[in-house]
């Protein structure tokens, strides 16, 4: 990655990563009831994740946030693959925002209060997918 590339890119990675780092050792010792709000949320729009242990999918999503967290804030990391595994974290929890029902106004993509806790990762969307672009396009 050149300095002006880097220079660029270090505000949003260095926010976004600290930010989804911090939310995933949140989540690292995750006790049962936590562990088990989690994993509902998730399993009621995800089916496939019903069949998972809650302490487990506790786990495992604690990790994939440390890592999406960790790959952001390491400057050796090119940008496209920073900015493809936060668009696929950011992606997986606006499937929960747009699947879940109370989460938007009837009809519409806006959010109820319940629901702007997951809207705004859609700026997380936004953050991966310029990283990606710009990881993929920049001059070599």
């Amino acid at each position: 990655m050149t300095s002006r590339s880097l220079l660029r890119q270090l505000p949003t990675r260095i926010v976004t990563g600290a930010f989804v780092l911090n939310s995933g050792l949140g989540k690292r010792n995750a006790d049962q009831e936590t562990a088990e709000h989690l994993h509902g949320f998730a399993s009621g729009t995800y089916p496939v994740l019903g069949k998972m242990d809650a302490r487990r999918f506790a786990s495992l999503l604690s990790a994939g946030e440390i890592a999406t967290g960790a790959l952001l804030l390491a400057p050796f990391v090119p940008a496209a693959v920073a900015g493809a595994a936060l668009t696929g974290f950011a992606g997986a929890l606006l499937g929960l925002y747009v699947k879940t029902p109370g989460m938007r106004r009837e009809g519409s993509i806006w959010p109820t209060e319940q629901g702007i806790g997951l809207a705004k990762d859609v700026w997380m969307l936004g953050i991966g997918l310029s990283l990606l672009a710009d990881g993929l396009t920049r001059d070599r």
